[in-house]
């Protein structure tokens, strides 16, 4: 292939699509993909390797129906999973798992509802499909013998629990990130998982992002040249008032609460409006339609108070943070990231999806085979928030990786390192999130799992062509001062996916291919072992951080079968009896 006549064909904003593999990826640009988009479809058939469908939908259970949970449940095709039930303890999670997000475009978009997704016309006729339980071991119970396999999108102290409790009743498991709260009850998983021949897969949705797919394979071909740092970030501009993980609590199950009153105040001026709109006979339909919707979303976002005592039957506990704070159940559950009993900190929620990333790049760079870090040097502060929470507002991360020809026991070779640099942090949100590649022949930059550009080395005036052949590609300097990069994330003209839709139906082909997971060949792509390592990634630096030192890492905390862990916690799936 001339790819110097590909990349004219194509255009300038699709080369890498079709360069990084000459077969795979330019058979994708010219497949049928707006086809499958349109369908609902993820773009994984055309990448990944498994067919467009299965013989029938796995049927599942959805555990946590909230934020995340949401998510996933927008991202399934109908095709490959069936939705028989739901498991959430909050009326607003509920609400939003049937009727979707309306609080603005882009919450809908990522989270549009059971009825969206199934075509069901209301509530009444999803729930003669889909049947709903509070506690997640209620669901397990009552669908006994009818499901095949739950998604877990509870909070984090929750994942091995439900995750061992549903593999021991004969399901396969598709679990949120991070895989575990500690990496013993990680290994408990991946135990479990082996005992009970089930697949269990962890969202760690990057191993099926066509974006970062690509870019791999920029560094597999040696475009950038030596692999030797990578720095990444997460950078939000939450603070006090007005913090994601802090949403307001509805007033009666917490009348002291700093946000108390915000969601009823809410709620007046959206009937306010609703009301504005019947009442002038040059409303739209429409514009009506989406504020009754945001009103019946926002009444169910007060009715979590109904559950305020309930919750602590469920595992949610009443406490006094920092001698001071007073915290009711209820605000672990809705608030459950800010606390260290219930969640694990930016680098759980944020870290080890960039960790991971930083992880298949190290990987590509040795030929695709995954290396273990070697040591991690952290700090975390709060210099933002007060004592309302548990977790940091900032953190700031350094690893080592081997790089290629490391070797602990040469004097010179065990200098040869790749840098991680990270840093998460809150009050500020000046570059977003995403991560840079350094190579010695060229840099990448990818922002936002939704855009990757190309440089050689410092000289971004200049944007960067790749010549020669499919085996000896190089790269060239263009002079283009009004194109200072190629940008590789839009393929074919389409917008990049995220890669939930692609692991959700890789888990369901892999369900019916594979059923007992007696085939290492035919696993998700993020499997026990891998999802293990980016636990013990992201749960040491929280450890390093908080101690103000440095960690080296012990190769047995990556073994599933290794009793040694971080927290010198020995794993044992006897408590789960």
């Amino acid at each position: 292939m001339d790819l110097t006549s590909e990349h004219r064909t194509i255009g300038k904003q699709n080369f890498a699509a079709a360069v990084a593999s000459p077969l795979v990826r330019r058979d994708f640009l010219l497949g049928a993909v707006r086809q499958g988009l349109s369908s609902g479809r993820g773009l994984g058939v055309y990448y990944f390797g498994y067919e467009p469908n299965i013989e029938k939908p796995v049927r599942v259970g959805v555990l946590g129906t909230g934020d995340e949970g949401s998510v996933l449940i927008g991202s399934i095709n109908p095709e490959y999973i069936e939705v028989q039930a739901i498991a959430d303890v909050r009326p607003y999670n509920i609400h939003r798992a049937f009727h979707g997000d309306w609080y603005s475009e882009a919450a809908w978009k990522a989270r549009p509802g059971l009825l969206a997704k199934y075509g069901w016309k209301t509530e009444s006729e999803a729930r003669r499909h889909v049947r709903v339980y509070g506690d997640y071991r209620e669901l397990l119970e009552g669908e006994r013998g009818r499901i095949e396999g739950v998604i877990i999108a509870l909070p984090l102290f929750l994942h091995a629990p439900a995750a061992i409790a549903a593999m021991k009743a004969g399901l396969h498991v598709l679990t949120e990130k991070l895989m575990g709260h500690t990496v013993a009850q990680c290994k408990e998983m991946a135990r479990a998982a082996k005992l009970a021949g089930k697949h269990l897969a962890t969202g760690h949705q990057r191993h099926y992002s066509i974006l970062y797919d690509n870019a791999l394979e920029l560094v597999r071909r040696g475009l950038i040249g030596s692999l030797h740092y990578i720095r990444a970030q997460w950078h939000r501009g939450n603070l006090p008032g007005n913090d994601s993980w802090q949403p307001p609590l509805p007033r009666g199950a917490k009348p002291d609460d700093a946000l108390a009153g915000t969601l009823e105040r809410e709620l007046a001026a959206w009937e306010k409006r609703l009301a504005e709109l019947r009442n002038n006979p040059k409303s739209s339909p429409t514009e009506i339609e989406l504020w009754e919707k945001r009103v019946a979303q926002k009444r169910a976002q007060l009715d979590d108070e109904l559950v305020a005592e309930s919750v602590k039957n469920w595992g949610y506990e009443d406490a006094v943070i920092a001698g001071q704070y007073r915290r009711p159940a209820i605000e672990e559950l809705i608030r459950w990231r800010l606390w260290q009993r219930t969640g694990g900190g930016l680098m759980a929620e944020l870290g080890s999806h960039q960790l991971d990333a930083a992880s298949l790049f190290i990987a590509a760079a040795h030929g695709g085979v995954k290396q273990k870090p070697l040591s991690v040097a952290a700090l975390a502060n709060r210099p933002l928030f007060p004592p309302d929470r548990e977790v940091e507002d900032h953190i700031y991360c350094i690893f080592e990786f081997p790089a290629p020809g490391y070797d602990e026991n040469s004097e010179v070779d065990r200098l040869k390192r790749i840098t991680v640099a990270y840093s998460s942090i809150n009050g500020n949100g000046w570059g977003g999130y995403g991560e840079t590649v350094f190579g010695t022949e060229g840099t990448l930059i990818l922002e936002r799992e939704s855009e990757a550009s190309l440089y050689r080395t410092h000289e971004v005036g200049s944007y960067v062509e790749i010549r020669g052949t499919p085996e000896k590609p190089k790269l060239e300097i263009v002079d283009m001062p009004d194109e200072p990069s190629v940008v590789i994330g839009q393929h074919a003209l389409l917008e990049v996916t995220r890669g939930y839709t692609e692991q959700l139906e890789h888990w369901a082909w892999c369900i019916r291919r594979n059923p007992t997971a007696s085939d290492p060949d035919v696993r998700p792509r993020c499997h026990p072992e891998v999802a293990l390592g980016d636990a013990v990634i992201a749960l040491t630096a929280n450890l390093a951080a908080r101690r103000g030192e440095r960690i080296d890492f012990d190769p047995a905390w990556f073994e599933p079968d290794l009793d040694r862990t971080p927290e010198g916690i020995a794993p044992d799936l006897a408590r789960y009896a």
